[in-house]
């Protein structure tokens, strides 16, 4: 369930990043000018890097012992993390790739531990 989660995290930050340029001139009437600050995005980051890392830490433990779900996980965050460093014209890339990076590591995880054959069925769909 983790995983979903943070698959649906990853997601909705990757969205919000790619639709804020167009949003941007309607947030402070909406009253959500807070959202285009850079702090927000490193917090959500930071939050979904915790959360992967319970979830794939959980499969890990539990199921399969593959460390490569966290490696995506972390370059992904990495990748995100830095996008502010290039050109505006290049942050969408950074952005894809870096949220793809991480969804990947849930996947992966989610993969791992379905296919785990110590495990019951239902304890694998966690």
């Amino acid at each position: 369930m983790l995983d979903r989660i943070g698959i649906t995290a990853t997601s909705l930050c990757a969205l919000h990043c790619i639709l804020l340029p167009v949003l941007l001139p309607a947030l402070p009437l909406l009253g959500l000018s807070f959202l285009a600050d850079h702090t927000w995005e490193h917090i959500f980051l930071i939050m979904t890097a915790i959360l992967g890392s319970f979830a794939l830490f959980s499969g890990f433990k539990k199921y399969h012992k593959r460390l490569y779900p966290f490696y995506l996980l972390f370059l992904g965050v990495a990748i995100y993390w830095i996008k502010h460093d290039f050109s505006e014209e290049l942050q969408p890339y950074f952005i894809i790739l870096g949220a793809s990076l991480i969804v990947a590591a849930h996947v992966i995880n989610l993969k791992l531990c379905n296919s785990c054959k110590q495990c019951a069925d239902e304890e694998c769909h966690s």
